[in-house]
């Protein structure tokens, strides 16, 4: 029996051996990633000169002094960056592209209503919340999506805005516009399932890519130097606009801290037939500043899978701590 027990408490020590030294090489590894790791250093590259929600998709801008940074974009009150979005009949969005005097649409939140203005319209004032309302199927960029029917005088006003059909015009010739709301609860769409984007862009409601869009002012009035007129920095619609860097600076911050927010770059914006809507008056015109900016602004050869002929102008990003931006806030790129 003895040598037996010898053999026994040799293999437990063997083993206690082993497990202790497991423990050390952890601990090893996990001291040397503590003063390996390279700290952060935040660099001040500029200042939030406007905050711009849209919460109507393709129309027009709310600018706010401060507003909540969150999963989905910007919030302010009642009113959701991108939230509310204008459909046909079968679901289908319907955006400036197709209906340019969308851009002239204001939709505002007030006392929990949502107030619709638009020119030669009268106001309209419909309750944010309809849960008596059903709930449509949507398609935003080929992928399905909810959104809630806000009702038939959102409908209406919105046919009538658009040119949809006077009254008296016979009923099978009438195109019917509707609005949807996308509530907290719905299933949200992930932009780059089944398409060439790189991977990580987060859950969006009816924004075309990612939660936040990011653009320098420098960049706008370098674009403007090269058109015979100036365009502003609404007519590009971003979430944020940062002063007080150089044109294009932007382009290499790959993450920024502004206040408590943290933002990620996912990739670049193409930019589209949207563009050629003048934001004041709503009239495209299918050329500028589009045609500059592909003189310009293209991507790399490597790129061309993911942004194809469209040109590159502000960056898109992800929201990696949520918190509050006010306008004035400083802006730091972070880097390792």
């Amino acid at each position: 029996m003895e040598p037996t027990r010898r053999a026994a408490a040799a293999a437990a020590s063997s083993s206690l051996l082993l497990a202790a030294g497991a423990a050390a090489a952890v601990g090893l590894v996990a001291l040397g990633y503590k003063y390996l790791r390279k700290p952060e250093q935040a660099v001040r590259v500029g200042v939030v000169s406007k905050l711009l929600i849209h919460p109507l998709k393709s129309g027009k801008a709310v600018s706010v002094a401060l507003a909540e940074c969150q999963p989905k974009g910007l919030k302010f009150g009642d009113l959701q960056d991108r939230h509310w979005l204008v459909v046909s009949e079968d679901g289908h969005m319907v955006t400036a592209r197709q209906q340019p005097r969308l851009v002239l649409v204001a939709l505002t939140c007030e006392g929990g209503l949502v107030c619709l203005n638009g020119p030669d319209m009268e106001e309209l004032r419909f309750p944010v919340e309809q849960a008596h309302n059903g709930v449509m199927d949507c398609r935003v960029f080929g992928e399905d999506i909810q959104g809630r029917d806000c009702g038939d005088e959102s409908s209406r006003w919105l046919t009538r805005y658009l040119g949809g059909g006077e009254e008296e015009e016979e009923e099978e010739k009438k195109t019917t516009f509707r609005l949807v709301h996308f509530e907290p609860h719905m299933k949200a769409r992930k932009a780059e399932q089944n398409k060439p984007f790189p991977p990580g862009t987060e859950e969006v409601a009816y924004a075309d890519l990612a939660p936040v869009m990011l653009l320098s002012e420098s960049s706008v009035q370098d674009l403007s130097s090269k058109l015979e007129q100036d365009v502003t920095v609404e007519r590009f619609r971003p979430s944020i606009v940062v002063s007080g860097c150089d044109a294009f600076a932007e382009d290499s911050w790959e993450e920024i801290q502004i206040g408590s927010v943290r933002l990620r770059r996912v990739l670049a914006c193409g930019r589209c037939l949207l563009t050629t809507v003048n934001p004041e008056t709503g009239v495209i015109t299918r050329k500028e500043p589009l045609e500059t900016l592909k003189g310009y602004r293209v991507c790399k050869p490597s790129e061309r899978h993911i942004y194809k002929t469209s040109p590159l102008f502000g960056q898109l990003h992800n929201v990696k701590k949520t918190g509050v931006l006010q306008v004035g806030d400083v802006v730091y790129k972070i880097s390792r």
